[in-house]
């Protein structure tokens, strides 16, 4: 247990009790008037004390504490307590249950301790101090118990006469995990990773592409309004979690899975990838998670939109606000392995086409799902640690929608019949990449290129304490091409039941040798080229080479949503000489034809004619968005006005129109919404200024984004302290 500060004393009434009256006495029965659950003093001794439930108004707040650890409550008496004639028990609950019982441990009763007492039960209430007419206790529960709601039942006993009074207390309190308690199986043993991932309200989510990683501002919110109550809901409602598993954090995180996405159960977000948002809210509109949960609470109906980030982002506030340790995981160059084969295998056309009736499998840009940590006591301690977990409706798994816990110590060693859907998660951040040229139904199918290390690349997540990315590539797999990370693979496919045939490339020696490649980091309303370098290695033979070069949109899945520009060319490569091949792409070519993310496919298909020895190539490219520059222009204080404005300049050589800035920051109920109101022309600066008043003082972020009709998705945020009271010398 944790050991946790005696309250300071000081009257409240912020539990109604109702009570019934039982048996003939003549002594005055002890009667309890009221309860004060010492809201200030438990939520900072157990890192609660941010919850919005804890800080409404007098008679409206709830107590929310952390099991496996003490807190206290004051009982307020119709005379002094006396032990020796006086007897008190609590009865606990577990809220929602159908039929609460010991076994599982939803039903709990414990008498009244006295000082330095022991009790054999799992609950235990002791008497930490008598004042006039009022007593404080202290109230353990285990470190096992489950989380949720639970109702209390106080009942005071006269031992002479045998008269006994119940007292219902109508509003339940809530026990949440417990990181800071050793024995919880979620306990993290440094204080700085148990701020970031429990307590840290903001943060990073990773998109873009392996050549263009950016940083998306993400608000999790889990301790605003609706939040908790919303998370027990899909628990309990959507979930179906039985008492029994109430308290394991393997059921709940899994069951969690499919909660959040709405394919088997109606859950909190409804996943969309067609590009029509119509009728809901584009995935990058969302600047994090308390709009979707807190709207999804009010109407118990899916929201609409969500894409990987958005499920990954609002799972992990759902874990975060149950006191699960949650953070978010961004893989790029993701694999989509539907036939559990460990391999992606492309089929393309003589175009160079890639043919979607014949391929299943994809790679996407980037994929986003959540971990949770925690001991897995099911699978041994070489699994404990981070656990993936993923709420995008991918592939089902056991009948439903939903992935992991899995642990990410397994998939890296290449357990993959390991507890739940490691298989599908180590495909993931290693499968192979496979190409195979289909000639028509009558010839065999020819192996063009393979890559055995493009898939899972630098794996991230927002870095402990810092506003910067950690790169997780080595937690997930070793190092490419080294014999462990190859014996892992080898591992994997030997527990696969896929019986799809792996074949490797016959490297017959070849003089031309290929290099192809993309100019990076271009910024959206740049023109890009993609280039083809030749070189003939012979010093005898010239050799003709026919080239395909094509850009295509893509959606971040892989999906393909139509050409941008094709080039094909015959070169003739003298004896020792190099020939390159370069396709230009202008504004004006792309720009009518981007998708979300605002990515696009790149391929090249080349024929040595003499040899008939082809070359096939693919990669992904993203255009830069610019990003928002969000500036303070007033000091940040508990309870006075934050002045602040947002900003970036119009890159594309068109104007934009209908724009809108959306803000969303410390103090703010509900985010602000800030139309434009004029077009903002090529080379010019848009903002807005705005004003928040924040509440609580400490680490605090704005987040802002920016759409219109030419360009969406552009992003800022600015992180800072908020100060309990305002310095002397101003303003820095």
């Amino acid at each position: 247990m944790i050991a946790t500060v005696p309250p300071t004393m000081g009257p409240s009434d912020h539990f109604h009790l109702d009570f019934i009256v039982r048996g003939d006495f003549d002594i005055p029965m002890l009667t309890i008037l009221r309860l004060d659950p010492l809201t200030s003093e438990n939520g900072e001794a157990h890192n609660t004390s941010r919850y919005e439930i804890m800080n409404r108004k007098e008679g409206d707040s709830r107590l929310v504490v952390r099991r496996g650890q003490e807190f206290f409550l004051r009982i307020f008496l119709n005379r002094d307590y006396d032990p020796e004639i006086d007897g008190v028990s609590i009865v606990f609950t577990l809220d929602g249950i159908k039929k609460p019982n010991y076994g599982h441990g939803t039903f709990m009763v414990t008498p009244l301790l006295s000082p330095g007492e022991e009790s054999e039960g799992a609950w235990h209430a002791t008497l930490f101090a008598k004042e006039t007419q009022a007593i404080v206790i202290k109230v353990s529960a285990p470190a096992d118990a489950p989380i949720g709601k639970w109702k209390m039942e106080i009942d005071t006993k006269h031992k002479t006469s045998g008269g006994a009074i119940s007292f219902n207390v109508n509003e339940p309190f809530y026990l949440l995990f417990n990181p800071w308690c050793q024995e919880d199986v979620v306990f993290i043993d440094d204080e700085a990773k148990r701020h970031e991932y429990v307590l840290l309200d903001t943060g990073l989510i990773w998109r873009g592409n392996k050549n263009t990683i950016s940083a998306s501002p993400w608000n999790f919110g889990q301790f605003e309004r609706d939040i908790l109550d919303c998370a027990l809901y899909l628990l309990s409602d959507i979930g179906s979690v039985r008492a029994s598993s109430r308290n394991d954090p393997v059921v709940i995180s899994r069951v969690l899975t499919t909660a959040v996405n709405s394919n088997d159960d109606n859950g909190a977000l409804m996943g969309n990838w067609s590009g029509d948002y119509s009728g809901g809210t584009s995935p990058t509109k969302w600047l994090g998670s308390v709009k979707i949960l807190q709207e999804f609470y009010k109407t118990k109906k899916p929201v609409k939109y969500g894409q990987c980030w958005v499920f990954a982002g609002v799972l992990a506030t759902v874990c975060k606000t149950l006191g699960l340790p949650s953070r978010v995981i961004t893989n790029f160059s993701s694999a989509h392995d539907t036939q559990g084969s460990r391999t992606v295998d492309y089929f393309v056309d003589e175009k160079g086409n890639i043919m979607e009736e014949l391929t299943t499998d994809s790679v996407w840009n980037f994929h986003v799902w959540s971990e949770v940590w925690m001991q897995r006591k099911d699978l041994g301690s070489d699994c404990d640690g981070w656990q993936a977990i993923d709420a995008t409706p991918q592939e089902k798994s056991e009948g439903s929608f939903r992935c992991g816990p899995s642990s990410v110590a397994a998939i890296k060693n290449g357990e993959v019949m390991r507890p739940y859907d490691g298989g599908f998660l180590f495909a993931e951040v290693n499968a192979d990449k496979v190409y195979w040229k289909y000639n028509g139904p009558t010839q065999p199918l020819k192996l063009v290129s393979k890559d055995t290390q493009g898939i899972g690349q630098y794996i991230s997540t927002k870095a402990v304490g810092i506003w910067g990315r950690e790169d997780l590539t080595q937690d997930y797999k070793y190092p490419e091409t080294s014999n462990k990370e190859r014996e892992a693979m080898l591992k994997a496919l030997q527990q696969s039941e896929s019986i799809f045939s792996r074949y490797y490339l016959n490297e017959q020696f070849n003089d031309i040798i290929f290099d192809f490649k993309l100019i990076d980091n271009v910024l959206v309303g740049d023109p890009f080229s993609v280039v083809l370098v030749m070189k003939n290695r012979s010093k005898e033979n010239k050799y003709r080479v026919s080239v395909i070069l094509r850009v295509d949109v893509v959606l971040y899945t892989g999906k393909v949503g139509g050409p941008v520009k094709t080039f094909e060319t015959d070169r003739i490569i003298k004896p020792g000489s190099f020939e390159v091949v370069k396709l230009d792409v202008s504004w004006e070519e792309y720009g009518p034809r981007m998708l979300d993310q605002s990515a696009f496919n790149i391929a090249c298909l080349a024929n040595v004619k003499d040899t008939n020895f082809e070359y096939y190539a693919q990669d992904d490219f993203r255009v830069v968005k610019p990003i928002i520059d969000v500036d303070r222009q007033s000091e940040a204080v508990v309870d006075y006005p934050l002045e602040a404005t947002a900003s970036f300049i119009n890159p594309l050589p068109i104007p934009l129109t209908n724009g809108k800035f959306l803000i969303q920051g410390p103090g703010l109920d509900t985010q602000l919404k800030i139309r434009v109101n004029k077009d903002i022309l090529s080379g010019e600066k848009a903002s807005c200024k705005f004003s928040m008043t924040p509440k609580f003082a400490g680490r605090s972020t704005i987040v802002a984004k920016f759409y219109s009709k030419e360009l969406d998705d552009v992003d800022g945020f600015v992180n800072f302290m908020v100060l309990a009271v305002p310095v002397t010398n101003g303003y820095h």
